[in-house]
């Protein structure tokens, strides 16, 4: 049987495809490569280009490769970018999601994961946040995915679906085997921008923020390694197959830092002193955002390798580095050729 993963050419969810991959499971992808691109993924990996919400689409994807769980990261990830555009984001994110709900169903598919996000919650009225805690969404892009989690927890119940939501803490990091990363041009993750600032490839770093009520004044987050995060989808897979009962899990480490100290972490590894340059907050944006773990490490069998900032930091600057290398050797082909 086999896995479809939705998003599968992104930065996450390339990932996860090498992670089934590795362990030999099926896997088949689609992706409307808007974000996400088909070098990433492995050889042998069926790539149907088009949208998850195509339910005429992902009805034959299902069919012809047998499918048996879906596994959805297939969506719009920018904050600021969702507070600009809402309509955007719930159409790409929510409309999306439910047609593809839809399809599932129609195809009798039992086993659903879904990339769901931190930013649900809001500023927290306690740090590390519980899974129980309120919901709160500062932005579209927040709201835009509980509305997905409230729809997937109604549909799950009226047609006997069994699901795991995985609420993302702050993703970063690359394959440590340097085989995928994070390529998309004008990222907003900051340890994408310092890394790309160490190496030269932009100017500075912005730092939204000094004033709020944390030590240095900067906001806090709880980074988790992608390779981390994508055996933790692996986990929950083998959480569903074994007849786990549906649930939402936060996927974090557990631990804070502070901007400033993130991109700290940057220059310690980098051994670069790239420039920093402080300005307003910004709309959306949480304070501090820290996840309870308790309930994914006694719920999944799932042990973090790389929960290590500057090991995060390192991967990140490894992985952007080779992009600069394959981008020079591109150039200079082009030159070459011209």
């Amino acid at each position: 049987m086999t896995v479809l993963v939705t998003g599968g050419a992104g930065y996450i969810g390339s990932h996860m495809v090498h992670a089934l991959a590795d362990a030999g499971e099926s896997v088949v992808v689609v992706d409307n490569l808007s974000t996400g691109f088909s070098a990433f993924l492995p050889e042998g990996v069926p790539l149907f280009i088009g949208d998850a919400g195509d339910e005429n689409l992902v009805e034959s994807v299902i069919a012809r490769h047998r499918v048996e769980a879906i596994i959805h990261f297939a969506g719009s990830v920018v904050v600021p970018d969702s507070m600009r555009n809402p309509l955007g984001y719930y159409r790409n994110n929510t409309m999306t999601t439910r047609s593809l709900l839809n399809t599932a169903v129609k195809c009798g598919i039992n086993r659903f994961i879904f990339s769901s996000t931190a930013a649900v919650y809001g500023n927290p009225d306690q740090v590390p946040v519980p899974e129980h805690a309120p919901t709160r969404p500062l932005s579209p892009y927040g709201m835009s995915k509980l509305m997905t989690e409230i729809m997937l927890h109604d549909v799950a119940s009226a047609h006997g679906m069994s699901y795991l939501v995985l609420r993302y803490f702050n993703v970063a990091g690359a394959d440590p085997l340097g085989r995928v990363g994070l390529a998309t041009v004008g990222a907003t993750h900051l340890i994408k921008i310092a890394v790309e600032a160490a190496i030269g490839q932009r100017a500075k770093v912005d730092v939204f923020g000094t004033d709020y009520p944390t030590p240095d004044g900067s906001c806090i987050r709880d980074f988790i390694h992608v390779s981390d995060l994508a055996q933790a989808h692996r986990a929950a897979l083998s959480y569903l197959r074994n007849g786990g009962a549906s649930m939402t899990l936060n996927c974090g480490y557990g631990r804070g830092y502070s901007v400033l100290e993130t991109i700290e972490a940057v220059r310690r590894v980098s051994m670069r002193n790239f420039a920093v340059q402080y300005a307003p907050r910004r709309p959306g944006d949480i304070v501090t955002m820290v996840a309870d773990t308790s309930r994914i490490r006694s719920t999944l069998d799932w042990t973090p390798q790389y929960d290590d900032l500057d090991t995060i930091a390192a991967h990140a600057l490894n992985w952007e580095q080779k992009l600069s290398r394959e981008r020079g050797d591109l150039v200079q082909h082009a030159a070459a050729s011209a």
